[in-house]
């Protein structure tokens, strides 16, 4: 019987490389041979840190490959790119993408131009988990006869609601009126949710114009995207069932299979790297010199951008909470240029032992520190769900996607943190972070949600055994499709 060899095939992006490398590595874990699909801009901007072949130190049974996305490498690829990204995508890496899973007709292997060295053990691809942004490659794999698991990097209560975007329409929640007024009304149209959720929750496109272009309205062509994933063999998405036993209850049905496995960052052994940034670790000897449970660990993540007004309102807000804070500031982040002088605005401000700047974080080591108080986050799924592991309590301040109904999943069902959407202003700021440093009730709801997580990956736990359940079912495939 041939080996398991999955081709994980995330969508290009941060955030989603993170998650699926986490998940990457733990079905290395359980002995099934892996191939983590880049693309060649990504691969360059990971240089040393990953190559074609298998990083020093970590299993031989897993490989990096890459593909072009059909962009100049100086492109930007920011926030405001996405649908760019995925049309070239789409457009462009079909071609290598099905010669990486058809075999050679000489050799058996595929095809010489994307893979590496035939010898290397590397059995055949036999199954297929690609990012649910991703739906050509699904097809594609399928079309080739390798089965196609789906995989969505978001949290189950906002897909979700991207699949009930349909039945908002129709019950005409959505679009929203016009001038953003009535953003707390509540929405009634996602299941499970109807004493929840307000119209400032739903995902970021909801309150966009309904306006068509060449895929539809927007809200809509998000709604079949997911919708999609039911096609795919299974569903794989990374979270609990502790955390969200009722999105998932509602979504299973909808879906060939649905396999909850997370928070797959406490689930699997150290992963190969994956920043596209590179960390600066000279942050964790800085926290190693203040007091337990002092700092404020302030990052947006990988995509957010925000203007220098939201950049002043944020800084004399933490300013003003009077806690020293530790703030990842990429380079891209603050819109019409970042400068020396931003950075030196938060010395100035903080004072040198008040706070301290840096590009990018190792944001796992970060959070598990003692000195972290708590998170100022703009609550991207794997950021909640890091928190959530650590026992973090957080401030959201969503930017984007399915960020928004996230903050409300933190701030009024798990209650581990405080939710600050559409507000950007120093008071607020000054008072949300210190609630949030100081809340005895806020810390112990974070502290026993991450007890209960844990639980949740230990041998035993609902994550664990799902985990054990999906390679079996994955496994299963791979045997079917030889």
């Amino acid at each position: 019987m041939a080996a398991a060899h999955v081709l994980v095939f995330p969508f290009p992006l941060q955030g989603h490389i993170n998650c699926m490398l986490h998940f990457a590595t733990a079905l290395v874990g359980a002995g099934v041979h892996v191939t983590f699909l880049h693309t060649e801009h990504n691969l360059r901007r990971l240089g040393g840190r990953a190559s074609a072949s298998a990083p020093a130190g970590s299993s031989p049974r897993i490989r990096f490959l890459s593909i072009p996305d059909g962009l100049p490498d100086d492109h930007r690829r920011s926030v405001a790119d996405l649908f760019e990204l995925f049309k070239s995508l789409a457009a462009e890496a079909i071609g290598p993408f099905r010669a990486l899973l058809a075999p050679s007709p000489t050799t058996g292997s595929p095809a010489a131009d994307v893979s590496v060295d035939p010898t290397s053990g590397f059995p055949p691809v036999t199954c297929l988990v690609a990012d649910g942004l991703l739906p050509w490659a699904l097809d594609a794999a399928e079309e080739l006869g390798v089965p196609a698991v789906a995989f969505r990097t978001v949290s189950a209560c906002s897909f979700l609601a991207y699949l009930s975007v349909p039945k908002l329409f129709e019950l005409g929640e959505l679009p929203f009126p016009a001038g953003g007024a009535g953003l707390d009304e509540p929405v009634r149209g996602v299941p499970g949710m109807e004493s929840l959720l307000r119209r400032r929750d739903l995902p970021s496109l909801c309150r966009r114009p309904n306006e068509t272009d060449d895929v539809g309205p927007a809200q809509q062509a998000l709604a079949k995207l997911s919708a999609d994933s039911g096609k795919a063999r299974a569903l794989i998405l990374n979270t609990a069932a502790s955390l969200e036993q009722s999105a998932l209850a509602h979504v299973a049905p909808r879906m060939g299979d649905l396999f909850a496995v997370g928070p797959l960052n406490a689930m699997s052994s150290p992963a190969p790297a994956s920043s596209l940034w590179s960390e600066d670790d000279g942050c964790i000897a800085w926290l190693d010199g203040q007091a337990d449970r002092s700092v404020v660990y302030v990052s947006f993540g990988s995509l957010a951008v925000i203007t220098r007004d939201q950049f002043t309102e944020f800084l004399y807000g933490l300013v003003a909470a009077g806690y020293p804070f530790l703030w990842v500031l990429r380079p891209d982040m603050v819109e019409a240029g970042q400068d020396a002088a931003l950075r030196e605005a938060v010395g100035g401000a903080g004072g040198s032992s008040k706070a301290h700047v840096v590009a990018w974080a190792p944001q796992r080591d970060v959070l598990r520190h003692r000195a972290v108080g708590c998170f100022l986050t703009h609550a991207g799924w794997n950021s909640t769900l890091e928190a959530a592991v650590e026992g973090v309590p957080t401030v959201c301040w969503p930017f984007s996607a399915d960020q928004q109904i996230n903050s409300r999943f933190v701030g009024a069902v798990w209650k581990t943190g405080l939710d600050m959407k559409d507000v950007c202003d120093r008071a607020v700021v000054e008072k949300t972070v210190r609630e949030a440093m100081e809340s005895a009730e806020i810390r112990r709801s974070a502290q026993a949600l991450a007890q209960q997580v844990r639980r949740d990956v230990a041998a035993g736990g609902s994550s664990a055994t799902e985990f054990d359940r999906l390679v079996k079912f994955i496994k299963k495939l791979s045997t079917s499709s030889t």
